[in-house]
């Protein structure tokens, strides 16, 4: 049995979970609704405020399935409920961010401006200039748009110039024997 898999996910107040035709599992809480279509071989059962996933037979990729149904539907059970942040931090001299609007504005050394809108899933919000924080009720969502804004600039590893999520560890190297 796989051991995240066969763990009951609880349902908080203020949640409501249906399963539809076809596994298609519709999540609603106070900060959204979120809806997914679990595979086939999985079964989703409502007991009373607990969601059990389990599955058919023991074939190995219906048990990775069985795990993976088990952290979607988990996850997106703490996104309505609490929703996900990421948080990225900009190093450098003359780095910053700033928000105008539904847009993340951001000098990042290069000769233009690098701006990155705001979606529907995501907010996006500038509390100092070296900070951003991405916020949103889809945990997949949030981190691609966050792995996205890192891409615009990742952290060298001379410096550690660039954007880098925090409490991230850039790997330092030394550079050449001679500058000091």
């Amino acid at each position: 049995m796989s051991r995240i898999g066969k763990n009951p996910i609880a349902i908080p107040a203020g949640v409501t979970i249906t399963v539809g035709e076809g596994n298609f599992v519709t999540v609603k809480g106070p900060k959204g609704e979120l809806s997914r279509a679990i595979r086939p071989e999985i079964t989703v059962d409502i007991a009373g405020d607990t969601i059990n996933v389990t599955r058919g037979d023991d074939l190995p990729q219906h048990r990775a399935y069985h795990g993976l149904s088990r952290s979607l539907l988990a996850n997106m059970v703490t996104g309505v409920t609490d929703g996900f942040k990421k948080e990225l931090e900009v190093n450098g001299v003359g780095y910053r961010a700033a928000k105008e609007g539904k847009k993340l504005v951001m000098n990042l050394g290069y000769s233009h401006q690098v701006i990155v809108e705001e979606t529907d899933a995501i907010t996006i919000d500038v509390p100092a200039p070296n900070r951003i924080v991405i916020n949103g009720i889809d945990k997949q969502a949030v981190g691609q748009f966050a792995a996205d804004v890192r891409k615009k600039r990742p952290p060298e590893p001379y410096k550690g110039k660039g954007i880098k999520y925090a409490g991230e560890v850039i790997r330092r190297k030394e550079g050449k024997t001679g500058a000091k």
